[in-house]
């Protein structure tokens, strides 16, 4: 009996090491490159999928994993994480290209939304860059608004009062425009109203239920900006139009 026992712990063995060894895989971000590297998609999603959910996510992360869906041609999930990773970097130019190309391959045609040019350049100047560097402008430019006032109100010379005028208007306007540029920023680095449409296709109802009256029909890949997420099951949702609706709460991913 116990020469049996020993032959099968023997037979077995090997087995548990195997098994060992399989679970024993710590997934990196290297072993994600390694496999897109090599063409094996749907390995490299379960990988940047594992490390993300074990250590969080970053840009460089969501952006290799929204490559690694497009090359799947899971178009809904790619915009998804590079939608994700401009939340870590809204500045990434590489991100931020590679979500417009996505975007041509959704079925929706969206409307393009007409803005003042003010409002196009002033998003333009702020998206250029990073919450950081806006926070800093603003701080420097505050700290040089006060030596301004400072040699306004304590020096005589008249020459001097006029230079230190001018650097109060100029140091008071860059730090207001920095404080609300880093303010912009952190608001949409945060912003976790915004979902994207995870299913081929979905009907915008006019109630929270299957019987409501279909309102417009749209695909994988859409945006839309979540407005009453009181309702577990469902989701009150506006598109980029201003089209107000209701969708199954499994329909969408908040980003």
């Amino acid at each position: 009996m116990k020469r049996l026992v020993y032959i099968f712990f023997l037979l077995v063995m090997p087995f548990v090491a195997v098994a060992q060894n399989a679970t024993s895989v710590e997934y990196s971000k290297e072993l994600g490159d390694s496999a897109y590297s090599q063409a094996r998609y749907a390995d490299a999603v379960t990988i940047y999928e594992a490390v993300i959910k074990k250590e969080g996510g970053n840009v460089a992360l969501h952006y290799n994993l929204g490559n690694a869906y497009y090359r799947s041609n899971m178009i809904g999930k790619a915009i998804l994480n590079y939608e994700r990773a401009l939340r870590f970097d809204p500045t990434d130019k590489d991100t931020r290209a590679n979500l417009e190309h996505a975007l041509s391959f959704t079925k929706d045609e969206i409307a393009e939304q007409y803005e003042v040019f003010f409002v196009v350049w002033f998003k333009a100047l702020v998206n250029s860059m990073g919450i950081t560097f806006w926070a800093v402008v603003a701080v420097m430019s505050f700290i040089l608004l006060l030596l301004a006032l400072l040699l306004f109100f304590f020096n005589r010379r008249v020459a001097i009062r006029k230079t230190a005028l001018v650097f109060v208007v100029l140091s008071l306007f860059v730090t207001i425009f920095a404080n609300i540029a880093a303010y912009h920023i952190y608001d949409y680095m945060n912003d976790e109203s915004e979902a994207i449409v995870m299913r081929e296709e979905a009907y915008l109802k006019s109630t929270p239920d299957n019987s409501g009256t279909e309102l417009i029909k749209i695909h994988e890949g859409r945006k839309v900006k979540i407005v009453d997420d009181t309702m577990r099951e469902w989701k009150e949702v506006e598109l980029e139009e201003g089209t107000i609706g209701w969708l199954p709460a499994v329909a969408i991913e908040r980003i």
